[in-house]
């Protein structure tokens, strides 16, 4: 079991550390992702899917991406569309992502994209900040299930581009904002 004292080398470790707790339901990665005092801030540009504005602290932020979703959504899988050079300790980095998940209570599949903007410290190296940008979130129904998740599935884990998802995404119209998002510049 990953301890706090366990210090992510790089940011591509932080990113990853994120992923294994959000994706996979361990909250205690997130100790190895972000500082005691970190910030969350949620900027939410639908109204599919509801977050609080802003968290603060580590055992907030653990409960709200962590915890929170997780009573809500299982096969999480979240993809990073572009990956910081390897071994890097930046001080900031921003990416687009894409998600597929489905809803526990109704079999319903999610699929939504957006842009995360992390902020780091040195020592030890965590994040200190984390916006996440929700730009659409769409919902699917049960019968969708195996085209979305044999999509998912061909991608590489959790690293990605977004030309890869768009090309391999199923011909499904309820998709649409997902790829158009993907399709178009959105100031990064």
């Amino acid at each position: 079991m990953p301890t706090d004292s366990l210090s992510p080398a790089c940011t591509e470790s932080v990113l990853r550390d994120y992923f294994h707790a959000k994706d996979e339901n361990r909250p205690h990665y997130m100790a190895r992702a972000f500082a005691p005092d970190a910030v969350l801030k949620m900027a939410l540009r639908t109204q599919a899917i509801a977050f609080p504005p802003e968290s603060h602290g580590l055992a907030a932020i653990t409960d709200t991406l962590v915890r929170k979703f997780g009573q809500t959504y299982d096969n999480v899988y979240t993809f990073y569309l572009s990956r910081p050079e390897a071994g890097a300790r930046l001080s900031d980095y921003q990416c687009d992502w894409i998600v597929g998940m489905t809803e526990k209570a109704t079999g319903n599949v999610r699929v939504g994209c957006g842009r995360y903007d992390w902020g780091f410290q040195s020592d030890p190296y965590r994040a200190t900040r984390l916006t996440i940008t929700i730009e659409t979130m769409v919902t699917l129904p049960v019968g969708d299930t195996a085209a979305v998740f044999g999509w998912l599935l061909g991608l590489d884990y959790p690293w990605t581009n977004a030309a890869r998802v768009v090309a391999s995404a199923p011909p499904l119209e309820g998709l649409a904002p997902v790829v158009h998002y993907l399709l178009h510049p959105h100031g990064m």
